[in-house]
Order: C-alpha cells, then sequence, then structure tokens
C-alpha cells in the first residue's frame, strides 16, 4: 500500500486560470470575477511564475492612484516574489506557508518555477475527508512500521468519520504511547482511542 494525500500533487487543482504580466487592471478584475477567486498567479512567456496579483493588490492600487486605473498593469501590480510549493511538497508544508503569508492558494510550479496547477486551503482540506476504509488501511500500514505483522493482523482497526479505534491484545505495553501517536499523525485522522490490552508474550 502507498501513503495518499500526503504531497501537493495529489489534491491540486490542475486547472489554473493566470495572467500574464500586460494584463490590465481592468482584465484583471473580471478575471477574478469571472473565476470568482480572489487572486490569480502572474507569468512570464515562457510560463514561469513570477508573482501573484491579489483583490488586495487591486484596491491598493485604486487608493494610491485615486481610481485612476488606466494603464496599470499586472507586472506593476503584482506581489513579488511569489510564494509557491512544489507538487512533491508535504501538504503540510503549503498548509504552513499558508498560514505564515495568510494566503487563500499556492501557486504548484515544476522545477522550473513553471505554473502546473493551483493549491487552495479547501483542497489541502481534502486529506481530512478521506473514506474512513481509507483510514484504517493507512492505520494499518503505518502500524506496520513498528509492530510485527503478526501482532497487527491480531488488532482491530475502525475508522468512523475520521475516528480510529484500535483495540486488540499488545504484548509490550510501552509501546502504547508510541502507537497512539503514530495513529493520531495519520493524514486525515481526527481523533484516536488506542484500548489495547498488554499481556506478555
Amino acid at each position: 500500500m502507498t501513503s495518499q494525500w500526503n504531497t501537493v500533487g495529489e489534491v491540486m487543482t490542475h486547472a489554473v486560470v493566470a495572467v500574464g504580466r500586460d494584463a490590465t487592471f481592468q482584465e484583471i478584475l473580471e478575471t477574478l470575477q469571472r473565476w470568482k477567486v480572489s487572486a490569480v498567479p502572474v507569468l512570464a512567456g515562457d510560463g514561469r511564475v513570477v508573482g501573484v496579483v491579489s483583490e488586495a493588490d487591486l484596491l491598493a492600487a485604486e487608493d494610491r492612484h485615486a481610481g485612476r486605473t488606466e494603464g496599470l498593469l499586472a507586472g506593476g501590480l503584482m506581489s513579488v516574489p511569489a510564494v509557491t510549493v512544489h507538487a512533491d511538497s508535504p501538504t503540510a508544508e503549503a498548509a504552513r506557508a499558508m498560514a505564515r503569508g495568510h494566503f487563500k492558494r499556492l501557486p504548484v510550479v515544476d522545477a522550473e518555477d513553471c505554473l502546473i496547477g493551483i493549491v487552495s486551503r479547501s483542497d489541502l482540506l481534502k486529506v481530512h475527508l478521506r473514506p474512513d476504509e481509507d483510514l484504517a488501511d493507512q492505520v494499518r500500514f503505518e502500524l506496520l512500521a513498528v509492530l510485527e505483522p503478526r501482532q497487527v493482523s491480531g488488532l482491530d482497526i475502525r475508522a468512523e468519520e475520521g475516528r480510529i479505534t484500535l483495540t486488540g491484545v499488545l504484548p509490550d505495553p510501552s509501546a502504547l504511547p508510541v502507537l497512539e501517536r503514530l495513529v493520531r499523525a495519520v493524514p486525515g485522522v481526527v481523533d484516536a482511542e488506542v484500548r489495547l490490552a498488554t499481556s506478555a508474550v
């Protein structure tokens, strides 16, 4: 079994709306309204992300220029440098970057900084919407890293709305705290109850 939902590439949206450096204030505003987004990446001619222009950037420019927005282009309106993530970045890394910068979404780029997708807060929340069966399988897989297969096969792992209940018999009582931390660390687990009896073997 392979881990799922752990990287940005697994949850990002591939269809992305973006603008070029020469997009006008009005064109950017219409793009934001048409696609119902609060910000768009700004691309160089080769597809590299060179900045991001947001509703806040437009409002600041409108205020700064006393409402005279003619002639204002994306290249002068955008925030630089653009905060981006790579598709193989952990979802937790993207979440931290969003929290630090108070961003609602981040452009996803390849090794050459070319735009390949966008990841939003709602995309990152997908990790908490995994099917219970998938969660239980993931917990079982993670337990194999610290327990022998025969010990894992003797445990009952149940998932209900993201809550994991682990029951059974464990030979080594010292492993209990480790197991609970491991279960809680699985992406998508919202709570865990470890009810394992211990029995010397």
